[in-house]
C-alpha cells in the first residue's frame, strides 16, 4: 500500500522522507530507521494528525509522493479501489457548511440530499468558503481538524470497504481508516448521498 508507493519514490527520488506524521512530531521511522525520519508536513495536517490521535484513531496520517486531489489520483497512489476513497466534499447548504464523505465511485446526488436535510439550496462551495469553513484547502480537506465542528454526512457506499483512505489536511496527505470510525470522529449521519 502507500508504504510501497513511498519506497519506490524515494528510491527513484533518493529522498530520507517517509510516510507517517505522528502528530506533527519529528520521529524515527520504524520501517526504514535509521536512513529517514519523518518530518511535519503542512500544518493542517499536522492539525489532523493531533486531533486523530486524540479521537482514538490507530490509522496514521501518511505524505504521498504526489498531490491526490482526486478520488482517482489517491487511488491509484494508494493501490486500493477508487471506492476506498473517502472524498471529502464541502456544500453550501443555505449558507452553512455540509460536510459530504463520499465514496470516490459515485457523485453526490445533490436534489436527492437537499430533499432528505429539507434545505433550499444545496450547492458546491466554493475554494474561499471550503477555506474559511474547513482551514484546508480543496483536494486535502479532512474529515476532521476543522476550526469548528461541521455537519456531517458519511455516504454508506463506504461500508463496502474494509479500508476506507480520507484525505488529511493537506492534497499529499491521507490516513486508513473505516466507514465506522469516520462516523465516530465526526459524529456523522450516515446516508446513500447518490
Amino acid at each position: 500500500m502507500p508504504d510501497t508507493v513511498m519506497d519506490r519514490y524515494r528510491r527513484r527520488n533518493r529522498l530520507a522522507r517517509c510516510a507517517p506524521v505522528r502528530g506533527g512530531r519529528k520521529t524515527s521511522c520504524p520501517r526504514h530507521r535509521p536512513t529517514c525520519d519523518t518530518v511535519p508536513v503542512h500544518r493542517s495536517a499536522e492539525r489532523v494528525a493531533r486531533q486523530l490521535a486524540a479521537l482514538g484513531v490507530d490509522g496514521q496520517v501518511r505524505e504521498l509522493p504526489e498531490p491526490a486531489p482526486t478520488a482517482a489520483t489517491a487511488a491509484a497512489q494508494l493501490g486500493c479501489p477508487v471506492g476506498a476513497i473517502a472524498n471529502s466534499l464541502v456544500f453550501d447548504a443555505d449558507g452553512t457548511p455540509l460536510l459530504v464523505l463520499t465514496s470516490g465511485a459515485h457523485r453526490v446526488n445533490t436534489a436527492k440530499v437537499g430533499a432528505e436535510l429539507g434545505v433550499g439550496s444545496l450547492r458546491r462551495a466554493d475554494p474561499e468558503f471550503v477555506y474559511a469553513s474547513t482551514g484546508q484547502r480543496i483536494g486535502g480537506v479532512a474529515p476532521v481538524g476543522h476550526p469548528r465542528p461541521i455537519s456531517t454526512l458519511v455516504d454508506t457506499a463506504l461500508r463496502d470497504y474494509d479500508t476506507v483512505w480520507a484525505a488529511a489536511g493537506h492534497a499529499h496527505t491521507v490516513f486508513p481508516t473505516s466507514f465506522d470510525e469516520l462516523v465516530r470522529i465526526t459524529s456523522g449521519t450516515p446516508l446513500d448521498v447518490s
